[in-house]
């Protein structure tokens, strides 16, 4: 398991999708973001990836039945990339030269 993935263990749900986020630190991992190179059996890096809680991750990768707007969850997704870059970026997991 990457430093990556083991580094969202206890982390604050970045993704804070109402009203399905359960807020519970316990629950998240690292979710991994829709880009060019996922696929079936294909995940994208680790570095395109939030902190999200079950809830949300399910939410994400289509496993709940929702009437949210496409946009509203890409929105979503943005704002937890930002939080969660912000997040790795303090604690020395990820650095921008």
């Amino acid at each position: 398991m990457s430093k990556l993935r083991k580094s969202a263990r206890g982390k604050p749900c970045c993704l804070q999708i109402h009203p399905f986020c359960n807020g519970n630190p316990e629950t998240v991992v690292l979710c991994h973001l829709p880009s060019l190179s996922k696929g079936i059996a294909l995940k994208p890096p680790d570095w395109m990836a939030v902190y999200g809680c079950s809830s949300c991750h399910d939410l994400i990768d289509g496993r709940v039945r929702h009437d949210l707007p496409k946009e509203e969850i890409m929105r979503s997704m943005l704002r937890a990339l930002e939080r969660t870059w912000r997040l790795m970026i303090d604690e020395g997991l990820i650095t921008v030269r």
